[in-house]
Formats: C-alpha cells, sequence, structure tokens
C-alpha cells in the first residue's frame, strides 16, 4: 500500500489542526509537529511521504529544518511543501544566502505556498509531489 503519512510542521495550533484534519479527512495520516526539531525527529521515524514544513517557527525553524532534511541521506528525497506568511521570493533568497554562506547546496522545496493555504491548492500540491516522489 502507498505510503499515506504525511508530516506537518508548523508552531500554531490552529494551522496544525486546519491542516491535520484536512488530511485526515482526504485520507492521508497526519503525524504532528511543533517545530523543526521536533519535525526531524520524527520525520526519521515515520519516513513521511511529504512534509508540509512551516518556514518560521521557535527554538528550530522551517529553514534550519528543510536544510537538515534535503541533507541527510535518508530523508533528502521525501518532496517538502513549505507554508508560510512570507513571500516565496524572500523565502528563496535566504536560502540562497545560506547556500552561499555555508558552501552547501539545497535544492528549492518541491513547492511553496503562502498562508493561509487554500485547501484545494494544498491537497492539489500535496498529490504532486507525493506522485512525483514515487
Amino acid at each position: 500500500m502507498q505510503n499515506r503519512k504525511v508530516l506537518v510542521v508548523d508552531d500554531e495550533m490552529d494551522m496544525r489542526i486546519f491542516i491535520s484534519t484536512l488530511l485526515e479527512t482526504s485520507g492521508y495520516k497526519a503525524i504532528i509537529a511543533n517545530n523543526g526539531e521536533e519535525g526531524v525527529q520524527k520525520a526519521r521515524k515515520h519516513k513521511p511521504a511529504a512534509i508540509i514544513l512551516d518556514v518560521l517557527m521557535p527554538k528550530s525553524g522551517g529553514i534550519q529544518m528543510y536544510r537538515e532534511v534535503k541533507t541527510d541521506e535518508n530523508l533528502k528525497n521525501i518532496p517538502v511543501i513549505m507554508i508560510s506568511a512570507i513571500a516565496k521570493k524572500t523565502f528563496l533568497h535566504s536560502m540562497q544566502m545560506l547556500n552561499s554562506y555555508r558552501g552547501q547546496t539545497v535544492p528549492e522545496p518541491e513547492a511553496y505556498i503562502e498562508k493561509p493555504p487554500e485547501s484545494e491548492e494544498l491537497l492539489e500540491t500535496l498529490k504532486k509531489c507525493i506522485g512525483s516522489a514515487q
């Protein structure tokens, strides 16, 4: 059976509830994390089909988690959908700066959706990401 687990990493409870409910009612199994540190641990444990990741979070943020996932041999092929109130252009610029500063190139995420996400857009994006990862 196809892996239907999706890791949702967001510090905002309302967003976690919205996304996890949307996923569960659409046939996915939502795994929840409150920050990037917890998200990486759960990604390693559950090996989800995809990760929906907020950019700005306290403790360990989305950019840090994203870079950790994409440089981990066991996780790097998991598609990541970034969601944020930050404009995509701003996010991509910060990724470019970190790439040049750290000398480590990390690819762009498979998708980027600005908050608040529309249900249909998020589900359609998830389907495309999971389909392309298999």
